[in-house]
């Protein structure tokens, strides 16, 4: 369990890392969805590898991170429901 776990955490790691990296670079917009699903399964990965290892300071700025991603996310799909529906004659 302990492999898996550690594997789950770098995972979480490196999405966040490629994330702020491709937002960085101008080659992602930070404010489009796949930036807010990479932070999003980033933050949970790291959530669960550092809950596990006890790190709660690390855990709860997950916890909030994935909070965060987890509302910008609806919010994405909420405007673009309100834009098809918008749009339909």
């Amino acid at each position: 369990m302990s492999l898996f776990v550690d594997l789950l955490g770098w995972a979480g790691a490196a999405l966040m890392l490629y994330g702020y990296a491709m937002v960085s670079s101008s080659r992602m917009a930070g404010d489009g969805m796949p930036y807010q699903i990479v932070n999003l399964v980033g933050a949970i990965a790291l959530m669960i590898n550092t809950a596990y290892h006890s790190a709660w300071p690390s855990a709860i700025l997950n916890v909030v991170w994935g909070v965060i991603g987890l509302v910008a996310v609806t919010r994405t799909v909420t405007a673009r429901n309100r834009k098809k529906t918008v749009s339909l004659p």
